[in-house]
């Protein structure tokens, strides 16, 4: 019984411990999406989908919920993000090249479509990110009609 008052401190003052480790905020604005929304030119209704569902963890703009300041949380979320702006950061679209763009929106629809984007584990706690097949079909049509300007750059003359 000794051992598990023992270990259970030891728990206790680890997790107070790693309070203290600090975690990089991913804090960029929304006018670093200025480049891409005026090249790919998203509606209205697109443009809120995005914002509620994508740039948490594919830009440098995260809206972070309280939690967010709280270890292991905050460990948990860095590397969401990191991760998630691996694949793609919609901040940084006008460094890619036409053929990355498209590849990067065909991956886009294909997520969406599987029902692989957003994550399961992002929309648990945040249900207005999850989308209405509405809502799923107008950013797939949006991103096709998208695609159309990068496909014709890379057809050769």
């Amino acid at each position: 019984m000794v051992w598990v008052r023992r270990i259970l401190i030891l728990a206790l003052v680890a997790l107070i411990v790693i309070q203290f480790i600090p975690v990089e905020k991913n804090e960029g604005g929304y006018a670093s999406l200025d480049n891409f929304l005026q090249e790919t030119k998203p509606s209205e209704e697109v443009a809120a989908i995005l914002k509620s569902s994508c740039y948490d963890c594919h830009s440098n703009q995260t809206q972070y919920p309280w939690y967010a300041t709280l270890a292991p949380a905050s460990f948990f979320l860095a590397d969401h993000i990191e991760e998630g702006k691996e694949h793609l950061n919609f901040a940084n679209w006008e460094s890619y090249s036409a053929k990355r763009k498209d590849h990067k929106l065909d991956e886009l629809i294909e997520e969406v479509e599987h029902g692989e984007m957003p994550l399961e584990s992002y929309t648990l706690i945040h249900g207005d990110a999850e989308l209405t097949a509405a809502e799923t079909e107008a950013l797939i049509n949006w991103a096709k009609a998208a695609r159309l300007n990068y496909s014709a750059a890379l057809q050769p003359q």
